[in-house]
């Protein structure tokens, strides 16, 4: 049987990790999640009007301006995807050493209500306002 990895929290002095039939579920999930980010994102390429062949052809205002809003929507949804896609592998990865459920800015445990809702979540509550405060400034 494989021992799974234990992560020491932070001023407590515990080590702590989740059994893997928790964690099973949770990685074929997130895998199924990453499967769909990756042809939704290669369906999103598809529909970028700048890739289209036909693109010169109607030279008029109206063509352009619809030409750049359908690109920039394109882009928008595609960096969101990206997004996603390495939140994702980012968790993926912590589940595999050992540290998922752990902050990564204080090293204390998530609360597993918070995973529960944010399978990816990377930092603690008190924590992520913290980032949060930071991005706003």
């Amino acid at each position: 049987m494989k021992s799974e990895p234990k992560k020491v929290v932070k001023n407590t002095g515990l080590s702590f990790s989740f059994p893997m039939n928790v964690l099973k579920p949770l990685m074929d999930y997130l895998k199924g999640e990453e499967k769909r980010l990756v042809k939704a994102k290669s369906s999103l390429k598809k529909e970028d009007p700048f890739k289209g062949k036909n693109r010169e052809e109607d030279n008029s205002i109206d063509a352009d301006v619809a030409e750049q809003v359908d690109h920039d929507r394109v882009f928008a949804s595609r960096v969101e995807l990206i997004k996603s896609l390495i939140n994702i592998r980012k968790t993926l990865t912590r589940i595999k050493i050992g540290s998922y459920g752990i902050c990564e800015k204080c090293g204390v445990m998530i609360d597993t209500d918070r995973l529960a809702i944010k399978p990816t979540a990377e930092y603690c509550f008190a924590c992520e306002n913290e980032v949060e405060a930071r991005k706003k400034r």
